[in-house]
């Protein structure tokens, strides 16, 4: 039984949404941040990832808690008057997903109804930890999947027939639509149809997640502080794009080394198509090497039945990335490059033309079942495992506790 709750959602004013809402703060660099807050002072990249910009502050997270009171204040975010939940549809590149957002309770998280399938890195959580600390508030929601249920897909759908909040297009392409829903009937008929959710399952947001989870220990005494905020999305909406690899050097061999050895458990062909390999069946792998795109198979006995080594992630780092390219713990390895996304695959390309990858590996996207399953079982799937696109914008749902 998954329990959600209505909060009071600190939201942009109508009229700045496009201007306020961001990308996540994982997903752009510094210098990125540095040039978006510089041409647009409504950005919540301020809140978000906020650098030090007041010579009178010298600590990014009161600065960031300064910036969040300072847009509240002038009206650039103006906090709903009862608890609400929310409809936030994502459209981009003939994709659409639909998800409701709430809060969740911590409650669940520690009882195993919130699943995870990743692990967090302290210094990335502790970098969140201190932020919603700071700002007194959970600024960006977690991005949480759970099993299809056609009462709540028509129950929301029937809610997205009326007039949106806001819609916007985002410079990256993306379609945001976002519907409020205030009437407490139907704020109770979601709560009671979600009762019937056996798990829920993170998609993306691990370390915020984490991060609360820890947060609510600290603030025992604020009931606030024990609910954070989410967006939960059907899983037959999700689409979940491939995560690539690609390594600085191959390890001080030499190219026919190299091949040799990835030969011995790789079927290996050249790729004569136009442009890179993107491949289409599990097992099956994209791989960039001295300029040239190869089609590699895994055989049949490296390929376990199940569990998570049998994953495409897990069997590229045991079989090449580990044994042959020395890569022994893919978290931290400054020679290991991820890249994920629609635009990964040029990425890769542009890595071995400037001479950054020596190799690039291209792989099938994850399932959201083995996501699901390996979460239910308890495993954890190797980093960088899933890309889900698009994503989130931050500074629709701030929760203030």
């Amino acid at each position: 039984m998954a329990v959600i709750k209505p909060f009071k959602a600190l939201r942009p004013a109508k009229d700045k949404v496009s201007l306020v809402s961001s990308l996540p703060y994982d997903v752009i660099s510094n210098d990125e941040v540095k040039k978006e807050i510089s041409n647009n002072p409504y950005t919540f990249l301020q809140v978000e990832k906020s650098m030090v910009t007041d010579a009178n502050i010298t600590n990014p997270y009161l600065e960031a808690a300064e910036n969040l009171k300072r847009m509240e204040k002038d009206g650039i975010l103006i906090e709903d008057k009862t608890p609400c939940m929310y409809i936030y549809r994502l459209s981009s590149k003939g994709h659409e997903q639909t998800g409701l957002a709430a809060c969740v309770t911590v409650s669940d998280y520690e009882n195993g109804i919130i699943k995870k399938h990743e692990l967090t890195i302290s210094e990335k959580q502790l970098d969140r930890e201190n932020q919603i600390k700071a700002c007194m508030a959970h600024t960006s929601p977690i991005f949480i999947t759970y099993p299809q249920m056609n009462e709540i897909d028509k129950k929301i759908d029937e809610i997205t027939k009326s007039q949106p909040e806001y819609e916007f297009i985002s410079n990256d392409g993306v379609k945001h639509t976002f519907w409020v829903i205030n009437n407490k009937e139907t704020i109770d008929q979601l709560s009671d149809m979600f009762l019937n959710v056996s798990s829920l399952y993170i998609a993306d947001g691990h370390h915020r997640n984490a991060a609360a989870v820890n947060v609510a220990k600290q603030f025992k005494n604020n009931t606030g502080a024990q609910v954070y905020p989410c967006v939960l999305f059907p899983d037959n909406q999700l689409n979940i794009l491939s995560y690539n690899r690609a390594v600085s050097d191959i390890n001080g061999l030499s190219s026919d080394e190299f091949i040799e050895k990835v030969s011995q458990h790789f079927y290996i062909m050249p790729y004569n198509g136009q442009g890179p390999f993107a491949p289409f069946m599990p097992h099956q792998f994209g791989m960039l090497f001295d300029g040239k795109w190869y089609m590699l198979m895994a055989s049949d006995e490296i390929i376990p039945e199940h569990g998570v080594n049998s994953l495409d992630v897990a069997i590229l780092q045991n079989n090449i990335l580990k044994p042959i390219l020395g890569i022994d713990n893919p978290r931290n390895n400054k020679r290991l490059i991820f890249s994920g996304g629609f635009e990964s695959l040029s990425e890769l390309e542009k890595l071995s033309v400037l001479g950054s990858a020596k190799v690039a590996f291209s792989l099938f996207p994850t399932s959201i079942n083995d996501v699901m399953s390996l979460a239910d079982n308890n495993e954890i799937m190797p980093p960088k495992s899933t890309w889900f696109e698009p994503k989130l914008r931050s500074g629709f749902l701030t929760h203030k506790f």
